[in-house]
Order: structure tokens, then sequence, then C-alpha cells
């Protein structure tokens, strides 16, 4: 789900992004049940609540993630993570776009240092972070 092309990126903004995949992440929960999801993923049972009831609640990469996981439709969530930044540095490298270029693209909000970071994995990324820089990327790649 998270390293599905986005289509027409000149058509969509980030929020719309973002929103996709909480609706997602809001079938699969709702499919579960709340509190199993809660159990089986780890993530806070409030959120995933408020999520279903069509709140949006800041979730990280990861707790999408394991929601995603607890479909048949997804691999497991350290494989959807990886795949996630692997096709985020993948789509980087075919727009010939470094962490400089994404955050000035980006208007503010991320140094590129913090972008690398999060990127790598070595600092957590929201979730509407990862739809921000994941359709800004997406909008400069031509292929």
């Amino acid at each position: 789900m998270l390293a599905e092309a986005i289509e027409d990126p000149s058509a969509t903004s980030a929020d719309e992004v973002l929103a996709e995949y909480e609706a997602a992440m809001a079938d699969v929960v709702s499919d579960v049940g709340v509190e199993t999801a809660a159990e089986r993923s780890g993530v806070d049972e409030a959120k995933l609540a408020a999520l279903v009831d069509g709140d949006a609640p800041a979730f990280t990469v990861e707790e999408a993630a394991a929601v995603f996981a607890l479909s048949d439709d997804w691999p497991d969530a350290e494989g959807i993570v990886l795949e996630a930044r692997d096709n985020l540095m993948l789509q980087m490298s075919s727009a010939v776009m470094d962490v400089d270029a994404l955050a000035s693209g980006l208007d503010g909000g991320l140094d590129p240092k913090e972008i690398q970071q999060k990127i790598e994995g070595r600092q957590p990324m929201t979730l509407a972070e990862y739809a921000r820089i994941y359709h800004h990327v997406a909008s400069e790649n031509p292929y």
C-alpha cells in the first residue's frame, strides 16, 4: 500500500494520499475489529477506534505497516516498511533528487538531515510526513 505508485501526482495532493492510506487502514481495522487490531498490531486501541470513527490521529509509518500487515492483502509489517523505504529511495534516484532538493521542495518543516534519517529509519516518520515526501518525489519523477 505505502509503496504503490501515485497514478497522477499533479492531480492529487499529499493530503489526499494520506487520506487514502488512512481509509485503507480504517478498512483493515474494521475488518478485524478494533480490539483485535490493537492486540495484534501493538497500536494504541484508542487511536484505532478514532481512525474507524473517521478521525485522523497521527500514526507512524511503522504503526501503519503493523495495521496493514493484519490483512492478507499485504506482507508483514517489517516487509511493508522496508518496501516503502526502498521504493522511496528508488523514486528519489529516478527523479535525480537528493535530500537537499527534497527538503527545498517540501518548503520547510524538515531539514535534509531529518529527511535522510527518517527515510533510512533512524528517526520515526509520521504517516503524514511519508505521504508528503512520497507525493513530492512522485510529482518530480518523470518515470
